[in-house]
């Protein structure tokens, strides 16, 4: 047994995963951003209570967290020093004489700070050429000086980032034991072990980051792993990583860039493993919690995965799921601008003080208000019922700050929040899609968080998808996606060669030795060999591009230059799958080799049960009045889910409850319960597989 948690932005989501029966329990507490730790030990007590197991019964613990973009958006990281080579200490701040994307044409914007302030950066005298070569041997007396400068300024982190360290990191080697020598308090981040490879700029930053977030993610674990052997004795902790897979407790401290959007990641693996259970080759995951909307792209069943991320306009240069997240959750906050224009978001109430309804002293309109004053929440079932819900505090939020600031009707102005909201959804999904060249007709939306199946069938209306799945569990199937995730790393080395300087033992060397490298973290980690896997890549491009198309190869024992060959044309026809034209004539340059290694957790499949299709006229547990645009209230059934069985068909608009979240499925279209349990939102000219019935 394992228990995936996702601490998010206005609850904590706690999942135990039995892999002998296929069998989940959940529970959701609200997220305690006093001290992170004590929401996730509360979860913990209450799913071990609900499973009727102990801790000594589980394997292990898989813990996702925002915490590190958090610290990031708040400004709220450690304090950093960066030592580079002399005359280079302005890399972060000359970044690449870009202006921000989102004001390109607004002269009086400009990027974040840099996160090294110019007095914490200081310059070593060293130099290694392009080719690895030492020019300049390191100085090393002003190195010790650089390091207790820095030192004397009270830096929580030390970072180095010397250049062309990637293909030598001799040099940053040696000022790692300096400082550790000098000072063995302080941790040391080394670019050479977190990001090495070409781009000075985008490598020295995700260094940074990575001091920056260390020292908070270090105490966060410290704190938590802590009170976990307090409680429960010897617990074998692991931390979702951005990149879809997880690494244990202890590696995670020293690999606090690695934590961006951890979160968020499981969303996109448990998005992936429905897809799978489903049939659906192409899906958008859809999570929606209280704070942010998460969008993630399942390709062919596995979620699309980049290694140019970023928070805030910082470029994080490592491999990661791609995500897109906009500030659209059920606490998003609905507000009405100096020109009388209605808007929802980014700003959220999040757990304190929580949308007007939760009674937690809010007082400002949220989504979740919307949706209740629209009778689509039901206030006596909100998390099972543990939390009542006001009808009569969000009525008064909206009443005030929007419909009659708008002189509009209260019903009016709750369903112009929610038409905005799912405005603002869908065009973040389109965003990371469309623009993407992707046909969303070819797409299932995949629901997750507690608020995104109530939102669902109209976001996939607007954008012309073909169905919504809301998995079991929806409200936490953040959680789900962690307890599925395999322990996971990845490894890089810049070769930067054009082909006909391929040597095709020096191209295995490295990939052989990335490898033996990840193998033994994973043996580290208590991974047993045998359900270690191993898939190679490279980046490359044609001569003369800026940019590259990272290329999978297969991995072998040899390759020869016939190997080679076949790789080069694989790029060819990525290239022209990509950008619609390829360049068989042109030289093609090898820039990274990348290595990633995976254990294999053992494969859980939610329970599987065929029925033939019947349709519920009856059965409902009761009915409400429900508010739609354009036919005002409606008297419709509502659905309690754990009643429903695999074959059920539901005729909108209806609403299906369940303890952590809500269905809703509008007039038009139809809802089937399908052999996995999860609820299939069609238009009511489409059958299950999207063709016209």
């Amino acid at each position: 047994m394992r228990i995936g948690i996702d601490v998010g932005g206005t609850f904590t989501d706690t999942i135990l995963v039995n892999e002998n029966t296929g069998t989940f329990h959940y529970t959701k507490t609200p997220t305690t951003h006093h001290d992170l730790a004590e929401g996730v030990l509360k979860g913990l007590e209450e799913i071990l209570q609900i499973g009727k197991v102990s801790m000594g019964e589980i394997d292990y613990i898989i813990h996702g967290t925002t915490i590190g973009t958090n610290a990031i958006v708040e400004g709220q990281g450690a304090r950093v020093g960066l030592i580079t080579t002399q005359g280079f200490e302005d890399v972060l701040e000359i970044r690449r004489v870009a202006r921000p994307q989102e004001a390109a044409f607004d002269f009086s914007a400009d990027n974040p700070p840099p996160l090294v302030p110019r007095y914490l950066r200081k310059g070593v005298r060293e130099r290694i050429d392009s080719k690895g070569r030492v020019v300049i041997p390191l100085d090393e007396e002003s190195a010790v000086a650089a390091i207790h400068y820095l030192g004397n300024q009270d830096v929580e982190a030390i970072v180095i980032s010397l250049l062309f360290s990637f293909l030598n990191p001799a040099h940053e080697q040696k000022m790692g034991e300096i400082c550790r020598e000098h000072f063995p308090e302080i941790p040391v981040s080394l670019s050479s072990e977190i990001c090495p490879e070409f781009r000075e700029y985008e490598r020295t930053c995700t260094t940074v980051m990575n001091g920056y977030l260390g020292p908070v993610i270090q105490r966060y674990m410290d704190n938590l792993t802590e009170r976990l052997r307090s409680r429960y004795g010897e617990v074998t902790l692991h931390i979702m990583q951005s990149n879809g897979g997880t690494m244990s407790a202890g590696v995670a401290k020293n690999h606090a860039s690695h934590l961006i959007n951890s979160g968020p990641a499981g969303g996109a693996i448990a998005a992936a493993f429905v897809s799978r259970l489903t049939g659906n080759e192409m899906a958008v995951g859809a999570d929606m919690g209280g704070t942010t909307f998460d969008i993630s792209i399942i390709d062919r069943h596995l979620p699309k995965t980049t290694t140019w991320g970023g928070v805030t306009n910082y470029p994080i240069k490592l491999p990661m799921v791609d995500l897109k997240t906009i500030g659209a959750g059920g606490g998003s906050i609905a507000w009405v601008d100096d020109g009388g224009v209605l808007n929802v978001g980014p700003q959220s109430a999040g757990s304190n003080p929580g949308p007007a309804c939760y009674g937690w002293g809010g007082t400002l309109p949220t989504v979740s208000d919307a949706n209740l004053v629209l009778g689509r929440l039901n206030p006596d079932y909100f998390l099972g019922g543990q939390l009542p819900l006001y009808p009569e505090k969000a009525e008064k939020a909206i009443k005030e700050h929007v419909a009659d600031r708008m002189n509009l009707s209260l019903e009016e102005a709750a369903a112009g929040i929610v038409r905005i909201v799912n405005a603002n959804m869908a065009k973040g999904i389109s965003g990371n899609s469309v623009e993407r060249g992707y046909d969303l007709r070819e797409f299932a939306l995949i629901t997750m968080g507690g608020a995104a199946a109530l939102h669902a069938a109209d976001i996939a209306r607007e954008l012309n998808m073909p169905r919504v799945i809301v998995p079991p569990m929806s409200g936490n199937f953040s959680a789900v996606g962690m307890s599925v995730a395999d322990v996971q790393h990845d490894y890089v080395r810049t070769l930067a060669k054009k082909e006909y300087e391929i040597d095709p033992r020096e191209l295995l060397r490295h990939f052989k030795g990335m490898e033996e490298e990840g193998v033994k973290q994973l043996l580290d980690e208590k991974i047993a060999k045998e359900v270690i896997e191993i898939t190679w890549s490279a980046d490359l491009r044609y001569e003369g591009q800026s940019w590259e198309l990272n290329t999978p190869i297969e991995a072998a024992d040899a390759l020869s230059a016939e190997d080679v060959g076949k790789i080069i044309q694989d790029f060819h026809g990525l290239h022209q799958q990509v950008y619609s034209y390829s360049e068989p004539q042109e030289a093609v340059e090898f820039v990274n080799l990348r290595v990633r290694v995976r254990g294999k957790n053992p494969p859980v499949s939610l329970a599987r049960e065929a029925r033939p299709t019947t349709l519920v006229q009856k059965g409902w547990k009761t009915r409400r009045n429900v508010y739609f645009d354009g036919t005002g209230w409606q008297e419709i059934p509502i659905y309690e889910r754990d009643e429903l069985v695999p074959g059920d068909k539901m005729i909108g608009p209806s609403i299906i409850e369940e303890t952590i979240s809500t269905a809703l499925i509008p007039p038009g279209f139809v809802g089937l319960i399908d052999e996995y349990r999860d609820i299939i939102i069609t238009p009511e000219n489409q059958d299950i597989g999207g063709r016209e019935s």
